[in-house]
């Protein structure tokens, strides 16, 4: 029996697989999470400085796989066995083998949210096509609620990306929805943002969002079709609201503190994929 075989034949597997895919790409993730922003940011010096005519720094290699991971504390380069997900955490106590700085939670929850979308992705999907794709899906939106959290970015990098292979995931009638559907979720998502981003700023004189979100949603769209926007759109307003006015009084912030509004869509986008359809049909009558 071949390991596809064994996948199709067996949940259990595949579901154990996804999970162990997923722990592993959360690992990956973290160093998305933390490197990409840094990586744009050079990538932006260097363009200032082409564009004054001045000499551009020459600066040592940064990017997904160089450097090697380290320890912030005493540049420890990180072994292979003090990588493994969750597990390095737990042997090590959650503290670097050299110096002992600790290392943040984040880095474990983050491998174990992708362990625990991966594996309900392979349970809810089955074997099929659509379980690799709604694990690209899952897995880039987990990226961007991070760096968005860290950064108050939302990368073109992992957006535009995603929108296009939504709409190639949609393209054969397979997909999440259909092609029409699709596309038309993709113009709307974007639209509709951008049409509130205006409406803001014409109202107020203050940007209320970035160009990241409308993106993101139009990524949405393109997967996940224009029937989910009510709900995605929805459901992240009411987080954001109730999520950031905790925060704002819990921390003491002051009520003009910006909040990014992308982790919340992300939330939106993961219940859209798994539970999207059954809350149209229930709450709005969409079927």
């Amino acid at each position: 029996m071949s390991f596809f075989s064994l996948l199709q034949s067996s949940p259990a597997v595949l579901i154990t697989f996804c999970t162990a895919a997923g722990l592993l790409t959360g690992s990956f993730l973290n160093v998305v999470i933390y490197r990409l922003p840094r990586m744009m940011e050079r990538e932006w010096q260097q363009q200032y400085h082409e564009l004054r005519g001045e000499t551009v720094p020459v600066l040592p290699p940064f990017n997904l796989a160089v450097p090697r991971s380290a320890c912030p504390g005493c540049g420890h380069q990180i072994t292979a066995l003090e990588n493994i997900p969750v597990l390095s955490y737990l042997f090590l106590r959650g503290k670097c083998s050299q110096c002992h700085t600790t290392i943040p939670l984040r880095y474990p929850a983050i491998e174990l949210l992708a362990g625990m979308l991966g594996g309900f992705a392979a349970y809810h999907f089955g074997y099929g096509l659509l379980t690799p794709a709604a694990l690209v899906f899952c897995w880039a939106l987990l990226a961007l609620a991070f760096i968005d959290l860290d950064t108050q970015l939302l990368p073109d990098s992992i957006t535009l990306p995603l929108l296009w292979i939504g709409l190639l995931v949609n393209l054969g009638g397979n997909g999440f929805t259909d092609l029409h559907s699709a596309v038309t979720g993709t113009i709307g998502g974007y639209l509709i943002l951008w049409s509130v981003y205006w409406c803001f700023k014409l109202t107020t004189g203050k940007e209320g969002m970035g160009y990241g979100d409308f993106k993101l949603l139009a990524a949405m769209g393109a997967w996940l079709g224009w029937e989910i926007l009510p709900m995605i759109i929805l459901l992240s307003s009411v987080a954001g609201a109730v999520i950031g006015t905790t925060f704002i009084l819990a921390a003491g912030l002051k009520r003009n503190t910006p909040i990014p509004f992308g982790p919340y869509l992300a939330c939106g986008g993961l219940l859209a994929l798994f539970w999207g359809s059954r809350f149209n049909h229930t709450f709005l009558g969409i079927s």
